[in-house]
């Protein structure tokens, strides 16, 4: 892969242009990793609750209703190992799936819930808050930005939140299949923009579409980096 993170050509089937291009080698790994099994640890709603922290994580953050637990299926290829829902705010809790012994899926509950109490949302809050700033294995989050309405300002804080923290995130475009490719590109174009001013940033998005596996073997690829070695 290139220092600038674009990698060589070769594009898996489906792939969506001026997505991250990691080369045949990332690929590769990646589909190796997420062949493995991967199954469902537990839920937490207190960080006492949390795992021991000897595996690596990514976890996946972002509003609600933007996709984290169909990412994590479709990476996984399983349909079913995230609950997805079309009620938002469905995840209210810190879910940990784990995949191969080698790294953790950690699915976040999303912000910007519509039908939570406000006490619940505060304290999901506090929660990932916590996770985020304090969490030794932590080593990605891959933040999700609608395709269809781009960053919005809560995306912004939780990016703030983590420069902060020195927790380095990578943004992922979901529902890319769902605009047309102008507006992906328009989309993209802007938030590329808005990473580059930030220390913690992933200098690219990552396009997805978890319903037609568009960018899936590129972040699959992204995440095997930071798995332990087989």
């Amino acid at each position: 892969m290139t220092a600038d993170g674009s990698g060589s050509s070769t594009r898996p089937p489906g792939a969506l242009p001026g997505a991250y291009e990691p080369d045949a080698e990332a690929l590769e790994a990646g589909r190796l990793l997420f062949a493995k099994e991967a199954r469902f640890m537990l839920g937490c709603v207190s960080v006492a609750q949390l795992p021991e922290p000897v595996v690596p994580e990514v976890a996946f953050a972002g509003r609600s209703n933007v996709g984290k637990s169909s990412l994590v299926n479709a990476l996984t290829g399983r349909k079913t190992l995230a609950r997805t829902s079309n009620t938002p705010g469905r995840t209210r809790e810190i879910n940990f799936f784990d995949l191969d012994d080698r790294l953790r899926l950690v699915d976040m509950p999303g912000y910007g819930f519509a039908k939570a109490p406000k006490t619940a949302v505060e304290g999901w809050t506090e929660l990932v808050r916590d996770y985020i700033r304090g969490r030794t294995v932590l080593r990605l989050v891959c933040v999700l930005i609608d395709a269809r309405h781009g960053l919005k300002p809560s995306d912004e804080a939780l990016m703030a939140l983590m420069d902060k923290a020195g927790v380095a995130y990578q943004c992922v475009l979901t529902k890319c299949d769902k605009p047309k490719t102008a507006e992906v590109d328009k989309i993209d174009a802007a938030l590329t923009r808005a990473v580059a001013k930030r220390p913690a940033a992933a200098p690219r998005p990552i396009r997805t579409s978890a319903l037609k596996g568009a960018g899936i073997a590129d972040l699959r690829a992204r995440l095997a980096e930071l798995a332990l070695p087989a």
